[in-house]
């Protein structure tokens, strides 16, 4: 067995540190989303990833798959976006197993109105606080990180 690497104090205050804000910043997206848009932060990425496709439309795996969710819980997400009118569903053409979830016009035109005040919350709470070289620094250390948790880069792929 090999032996454990402890933390030292600087690696402490670093990592508690790096943990607050994993643990803070959904929060405060939720509540910004909730409060301006009716939209919960896991709603609004949803609606974010099918208005990037060409047709708006992804397949419910493609969806867990790249929001780091269970297909159950993406299922429940989908669900209420859809009794809302915003996302359809329908069978997939080229897997009859598989179900596609497409972003209805009244979906695009909710994130468009949700995208202003989500993007700003993004720019004074995060971008805005860093200068271009510790932003250029994070993506290089985000860029390390990921390469360890998400090799295949599931969690980045546009």
């Amino acid at each position: 067995m090999t032996s454990v690497r402890w933390l030292n104090e600087d690696e402490i205050e670093t990592w508690l540190k790096f943990r607050a804000v994993v643990e803070l910043y959904p929060g405060l997206l939720d509540a910004q989303l909730r409060r301006d848009s009716q939209l919960t932060h896991m709603e609004y990425q949803v609606l974010a990833m099918l208005s990037e496709q060409p047709d708006r439309t992804l397949r419910m795996t493609g969806l867990a798959t790249r929001s780091n969710s269970s297909l159950t819980r993406m299922s429940h997400v989908v669900t209420r976006l859809e009794a809302r009118g915003i996302v359809a569903r329908s069978a997939c053409a080229a897997d009859g197993r598989a179900t596609n979830v497409t972003l209805t016009p009244a979906g695009h035109d909710l994130l468009a109105a949700a995208a202003p005040g989500h993007v700003t919350q993004v720019r004074e709470s995060f971008l805005d606080a860093l200068n271009p070289e510790q932003l250029e620094q994070l993506d290089a250390i985000a860029d390390a990180i990921l390469d360890r948790i998400d090799p295949d880069g599931r969690m980045t792929a546009r």
